[in-house]
């Protein structure tokens, strides 16, 4: 394989047949600080693209056996990397065709470099520009799903998930747990030591519930000082024997809302089995009755309903 490493992040890929034109952009690549990657034809072209992690194609159109214009319209199809096409039959080809192919840009030949360097740096700014909507979209997404405060997804995405959990159940022919859980007496808190205790005990919890699942479990902050949990592959035996960890390593867990004022923190649980062919609110409300449950039984007990 032909290349020429520099220390920028862009890897370019140039392919023609012809050596004379070849080597002269190659190098003209390499001294503006660029990776460059030679082929010879579109089929050595595929091949640097599933080695390498090339930024930019710049291709001719007239290449033996699959044209540029096929390999542009490949690339499209297969690959993330940007196309220019080049070409010295102007009278044959024109913007429209070449852009229609998936290119995003087209230059004649003879190559002028300052010319090419400007399409170029245009091309990989574009590049730029979608990597940084694409990771502001998946962060709009994201915050869209997750409570501020905690980092549990929300109970927007609580209700999307457990549509797929129970979808994937009634494939798979497996069970499936729902946990909800809620602070005791968390209003009296709060009221007496102020929000931003009441918040710490929030994260706290998280963490706990964090340490107490597996890969697959996902906790949701439901609302206020309440949580839900959902357990796949898990019956209601499974799931009591995880709430019974949570609750233990709560019941560990000191809490100073004063210097020198500790406080214990209880939960109430309640837990059920997804039963067949049953609505998405079905199962959720047996699953709330079944906190409420614990409620008033004393607060700071299971429940399974």
């Amino acid at each position: 394989m032909n290349e020429i490493k520099k220390h920028t992040n862009h890897k370019v890929l140039i392919v023609d047949d012809e050596p004379d034109i070849l080597k002269p952009l190659k190098e003209f690549l390499y001294l503006s600080d660029y990776h460059v990657v030679t082929a010879l034809n579109a089929k050595e072209a595929i091949e640097r693209l599933k080695e390498q992690n090339v930024s930019v194609v710049i291709t001719d159109i007239l290449m033996p056996g699959m044209d540029g214009l096929e390999l542009t319209d490949l690339i499209r199809k297969d690959f993330k990397a940007r196309v220019i096409v080049m070409t010295a039959y102007c009278e044959d080809y024109n913007y429209v065709d070449v852009i229609s192919k998936g290119a995003s840009d087209f230059i004649f030949k003879p190559i002028r470099f300052d010319e090419l360097l400007l399409r170029l740096k245009r091309v990989l700014s574009e590049i730029q520009q979608d990597t940084t909507k694409q990771e502001m979209i998946k962060t709009l997404k994201k915050l869209a799903i997750t409570d501020g405060l905690t980092g549990f997804y929300n109970s927007r995405h609580f209700y999307e998930q457990l549509k797929n959990e129970i979808h994937r159940t009634k494939r798979y022919k497996h069970a499936l747990s729902l946990m909800l859980l809620d602070i005791d007496h968390f209003k009296n808190y709060n009221d007496s030591y102020g929000h931003l205790e009441g918040d710490q005990v929030l994260v706290s919890l998280c963490k706990i519930i964090k340490k107490c699942l597996r890969k697959m479990d996902t906790a949701y902050r439901y609302g206020g000082e309440e949580f839900t949990i959902i357990l796949p592959e898990t019956s209601r035996k499974e799931a009591v024997v995880v709430a019974e960890r949570i609750m233990e390593k709560l019941n560990h867990s000191d809490f100073e809302p004063i210097p020198g004022v500790f406080c214990k923190i209880t939960i109430s649980i309640g837990i059920t089995e997804y039963i067949s062919e049953e609505e998405v609110t079905a199962l959720v409300k047996r699953a709330d009755e079944a906190m409420y449950r614990s409620k008033e039984n004393g607060r700071n007990s299971i429940s399974i309903l």
